[in-house]
C-alpha cells in the first residue's frame, strides 16, 4: 500500500526555490545567447536599431487592418464607435495601454524579433454601445485569432489580450478553448462566484486597476484636491447605484437613517441632475471612508478612486454583508 504524504513546508520551500532557480537559469542562457549574437562593432547597423537598453523586450502590435476582423473588434461591426468614446468610464484602460504601447520605446515592427504580442481590442466599449453582440464578438475573435500565424506558432502564450471589466475574458465566450495560455490584463481576478470557472490564471494574468478620470490622476494638477480629514462632513460615503443589490440597498438604507454620518445621494447616469465627474470627487473627498460595495462582481472602480481623495475604501464583498 502507498503512503501519501502531505505537502510540507519543505517542498514548499524547495518547489520556490526550483521556481527560482529556473528562472535564473533562463535568464541567464537568454543573456548567453544574446551576446553571441549581438554584432562586435558598436557601429553595426543592428546595435544601432536596437539599443542595449532595450534589446530585453520587444512588443509587436497588432494595426486593426493588417487582420480581417480585428478593426470590428475595435470600432464595432460598421467602424463607427470612436477609440475617444471607449476612452471614457472605467474600462478606459483598454484604449489606454493600447495607445502607450503604440508611443512605447519597446514597440517593434518586425514581428520575428518580437518577445511579445498585443492584439487591441475595445471589445467591452463596442457590446456596451451595441456596435456587436456576444455571438458576434465570439465569432470575430476566433476568425482574428485564426489569421495569426505567431498566435499559433506559440498557442497563444506570448500574446496579450485586455478585458478591462469585471466580466474578464468571460465576453469572449470561447476564451477557455483559445485564450487559455494567453496573457490576459483585467481588474477581476477569481470570478468563480458566478461562473463556473475563472479566466484568471496568477501564473500568467495580470490584474491592472479600472481607468480613472486624467484630470484626477496628475499629482501636481489634480482637478479635484483632498481635504483635511477634520474638514469633511461624514465618516464614509457610498457613491453608486443600488443596481438592486442587497447590499447596496442597506446602505441607501442607512444613510437615510444616519444622514450625518454616511452619505448615499441617488445618482443619475442622465439628464439635468446627471453628477459630474468633477463634482462626484468633491463628494468622494467630503468622507473619510469610501465604501466600496460589490456590484455584478467584486471588482469596483471607486476602490481606485478613493486613493486620489485621500479616503480610505472599504470593500464589502459579500452580497448581504449586514
Amino acid at each position: 500500500m502507498r503512503h501519501h504524504h502531505a505537502c510540507s513546508r519543505a517542498h514548499q520551500v524547495g518547489a520556490l526555490l526550483l521556481v527560482a532557480a529556473t528562472f535564473l537559469l533562463t535568464r541567464l542562457f537568454d543573456r548567453l545567447l544574446l551576446d553571441a549574437s549581438s554584432p562586435s562593432s558598436p557601429s553595426s547597423p543592428l546595435s544601432a536599431a536596437r539599443p542595449a537598453s532595450s534589446a530585453d523586450l520587444r512588443i509587436y502590435v497588432y494595426s486593426e487592418d493588417e487582420i480581417q476582423g480585428l478593426r470590428a473588434l475595435l470600432r464595432g461591426r460598421d467602424g463607427t464607435v470612436a477609440a475617444a468614446t471607449c476612452l471614457k468610464g472605467q474600462w478606459g484602460t483598454q484604449v489606454k495601454i493600447h495607445q502607450l504601447l503604440l508611443k512605447s520605446r519597446f514597440r517593434t515592427f518586425t514581428k520575428d524579433e518580437a518577445n511579445l504580442f498585443f492584439v487591441p481590442s475595445y471589445v467591452k466599449c463596442v457590446r456596451m454601445t451595441g456596435a456587436l453582440n456576444d455571438k458576434e464578438i465570439n465569432q470575430t475573435y476566433v476568425k482574428v485569432l485564426s489569421q495569426m500565424p505567431y498566435f499559433r506558432r506559440s498557442g497563444g502564450r506570448d500574446h496579450i489580450f485586455v478585458f478591462p471589466s469585471g466580466a474578464g475574458a468571460h465576453l469572449f465566450r470561447s476564451w477557455a478553448t483559445f485564450l487559455n495560455r494567453s496573457i490576459i490584463l483585467t481588474p477581476e481576478g477569481d470570478r468563480t462566484d458566478k461562473r463556473g470557472t475563472s479566466a484568471f490564471n496568477t501564473w500568467k494574468d495580470i490584474i491592472i486597476p479600472g481607468n480613472v478620470d486624467d484630470s484626477m490622476v496628475k499629482s501636481d494638477a489634480r482637478a479635484v484636491q483632498p481635504i483635511p480629514l477634520r474638514k469633511r462632513k461624514y465618516l464614509s460615503n457610498f457613491l453608486g447605484r443600488a443596481q438592486g443589490k442587497a447590499g447596496r440597498l442597506q446602505l441607501v438604507k442607512l444613510a437615510k437613517q444616519y444622514p450625518d454620518k454616511l452619505e448615499s445621494p441617488e445618482l443619475k447616469l442622465s439628464g439635468p441632475n446627471k453628477l459630474g465627474r468633477i463634482d462626484y470627487f468633491k463628494h468622494l473627498r467630503n468622507a473619510k471612508f469610501c465604501l466600496a460595495p460589490r456590484g455584478e462582481s467584486s471588482w469596483t472602480l471607486r476602490f481606485y478612486e478613493s486613493f486620489f481623495v485621500v479616503s480610505s475604501p472599504l470593500l464589502l464583498l459579500k452580497e448581504g454583508f449586514m
